[in-house]
């Protein structure tokens, strides 16, 4: 398996673990997007391993992105929906994989998607301030 670069070496400190899941491009921005704010949340966070992982068209896939944390030490895995909304892919697609790998891993647990986040709405008032 794989794992991606930008965390080699890292483990689970405490056994936790973060995975960023994002829908994944066919444009290498995004995936370079995605590692950056990962690096940012582990600044954060202090949490040692973060790692990303994507529904389609980009690597690693969600399964291989889970399986990755355990082989660093994971015993508790803490899924970040980087989505901002609901649909089918929150809703069907993300939970049915989790399941699935539930059964060689248990303890992996889904955050709701980012824009059901409280601060979104503040976020999105400053993004328009310069408008006003």
């Amino acid at each position: 398996m794989r794992c991606p670069p930008h965390n080699a070496g890292g483990s689970a400190s405490g056994g936790k673990a973060a995975l960023v899941i994002s829908h994944g491009s066919r444009t290498s921005k995004t995936k370079d997007e995605v590692k950056v704010l990962v690096d940012k949340l582990k600044s954060l966070t202090g949490l040692a391993l973060i790692e990303y992982a994507f529904l389609e068209l980009e690597s690693p896939s969600i399964p291989d992105g889970i399986a990755s944390c355990v082989q660093k030490g994971a015993t508790e895995i803490v899924i970040l929906l980087n989505f901002l909304n609901a649909g089918r892919h929150v809703d069907v697609d993300v939970p049915a994989i989790v399941e699935e790998s539930r059964k060689k891993f248990p303890q992996v647990n889904i955050t709701k998607p980012v824009g059901q986040h409280p601060a979104i709405p503040k976020l999105f008032a400053e993004m328009l301030s310069p408008f006003k």
